[in-house]
């Protein structure tokens, strides 16, 4: 004689725990969905509400095997930022600028000391096509290549002895951080009674103003090398030329250009200063002839120009970075 399963149970048990005789899967489903429902009655709500990922796809798997509409997942918002936008790096300067003309057109702004825009730009026209403006721009940018030049080899050398020998640290690092606590247009006037007052000196401050910051990011980056490529390079092998090109040069590239960029920029922040110090050309000397007579427009015209100059050398190293660095994924990427 067969017995039948009870529907109910005492002590709140819940039915269709598993298959019973003599019913369908259909029913089994129904039936362990009603227990289901059951067993989480006494439960907290907020447990019994709680979905994460591999539920729901369960569910919606569930949902559709019972002939139901499936589940659908909830789409997760992404943490990163999200692709790079064309130019974005104008939005910001463009901006200002809408603004800057705005505030002139409405005569926010006091027109002797801070010029419309359009007025910047007639000055600007009117400079360039008498010749005075692309005489001190040439000027200027030869003195920044030279200072960097001499600054990005001077930096590049000193990282590398000092992050690859006891010896270039002990003998490198400590000096280049004692120079580096001591203000750059500070050393101008030992300069000046070293080289004087000509073109060299104003070089060798540029050089100096590059060669810190690409120093102090390329060695940092050295440092922090993992030893556990050094001593897979040792077990296979690797001479001290491959050990350099393969393990020391990719994991220094990253901190180098980091140093190549604080460099380029402080190159223009350099010239801006010693082109005023008996100077008979270049953007800063326009600029200092221009405040003794009042102009500020052609003040602003240099200002501009060395804005214009450093977001296109720093753009340039970026995209210079981003193909050397092809093979790295990061956040801005």
């Amino acid at each position: 004689m067969t017995t039948s399963a009870s529907p109910t149970t005492s002590a709140g048990r819940t039915t269709g725990a598993g298959p019973t005789r003599g019913t369908s899967p259909a029913a089994d489903t129904d039936r362990s969905t009603d227990g289901s429902t059951g067993a989480g009655a006494g439960t907290d709500t907020g447990a019994a509400t709680a979905v994460t990922t591999a539920p729901a796809l369960a569910a919606g798997a569930a949902g559709a095997a019972a002939g139901g509409p499936p589940v659908r997942r909830r789409r997760r918002r992404g943490l990163a930022p999200g692709k790079p936008w064309p130019a974005s790096r104008l939005v910001g300067p463009l901006l200002l600028i809408a603004l800057w003309a705005a505030a002139s057109a409405a005569g926010r702004l006091d027109t002797g000391a801070i010029p419309a825009p359009w007025t910047v730009v007639r000055t600007g026209v009117h400079l360039w096509t008498d010749g005075t403006l692309t005489t001190d721009v040439l000027t200027s940018l030869e003195r920044a290549a030279y200072g960097f030049a001499i600054g990005l080899t001077a930096g590049v050398v000193l990282a590398l002895a000092s992050g690859l020998t006891r010896t270039g640290e002990a003998l490198i690092d400590g000096t280049v951080q004692l120079n580096r606590a001591i203000p750059t247009l500070g050393l101008i006037p030992l300069f000046i009674l070293w080289l004087g007052i000509g073109e060299t000196f104003k070089i060798a401050i540029i050089a100096i103003v590059v060669y810190i910051p690409i120093y102090l990011n390329t060695h940092a980056a050295l440092s922090g090398i993992d030893n556990r490529f050094v001593e897979l390079a040792e077990v296979q092998g690797l001479s001290k030329v491959q050990f350099i090109r393969q393990i020391v040069i990719p994991g220094a590239l990253p901190g180098f250009f980091v140093g190549l960029r604080l460099g380029v920029t402080g190159s223009w922040l350099g010239l801006v200063v010693l082109e005023q110090i008996n100077a008979t050309s270049g953007l800063g000397y326009m600029m200092f002839q221009a405040t003794n007579y009042g102009q500020s427009d052609v003040i602003l015209v240099g200002l501009l120009i060395y804005g214009v100059f450093g977001l296109l050398s720093d753009s340039a190293v970026r995209l210079i970075e981003r193909r050397v660095l092809s093979w790295r994924r990061t956040l801005s990427s």
